[in-house]
């Protein structure tokens, strides 16, 4: 039986789905959530907590509906160390802390792609070869960082 690919969503892609400022990443983000029934989707408690920071009431309402079914990931030690491990070789910058927390909880659960919005600070080159190094240093897995569109 063929294993069904584990996807972990940032903040950034349940936010996009009801971002109508950005048309093509919406419809985009839309697209991607038509067929995520072909991947295993989680998030952690780090996208739960920022959905609950959302100001906007009736956005955090709807976003939060929306992650309800899928699997929340916690933080874990080894999530901990690995964002420290992020953070010293320059993955992801001290200020967004919360950007290596979404990669991390992916590596350490074996999930096969992080899927964002975040080209600043997530979705860049940079991030993804130091991921990579990072990872194998530590004997972690391969975590794939793209954008939903890739995954289409």
């Amino acid at each position: 039986m063929k294993r069904i690919p584990r996807v972990y969503l940032d903040t950034s892609v349940v936010s996009a789905l009801f971002d109508e400022r950005n048309p093509e990443r919406q419809k985009l983000t839309e697209e991607f959530f038509a067929a995520s029934d072909k991947y295993e989707v989680s998030v952690s408690s780090i996208t739960i907590l920022e959905v609950q920071n959302t100001p906007d009431a009736s956005l955090r309402k709807k976003m939060a509906a929306f992650i309800e079914p899928f699997q929340i990931l916690e933080i874990d030690t080894e999530v901990e160390a690995l964002v420290n491990e992020y953070i010293r070789y320059q993955a992801v910058p001290e200020d967004y802390r919360e950007d290596a927390y979404h990669i991390a909880v992916a590596s350490v659960n074996r999930i096969e792609y992080v899927v964002s919005w975040n080209f600043r600070h997530i979705v860049r080159k940079k991030t993804k070869d130091i991921v990579k190094i990072v990872n194998s240093m530590r004997g972690l897995a391969q975590t794939d960082i793209v954008s939903p569109g890739e995954l289409l």
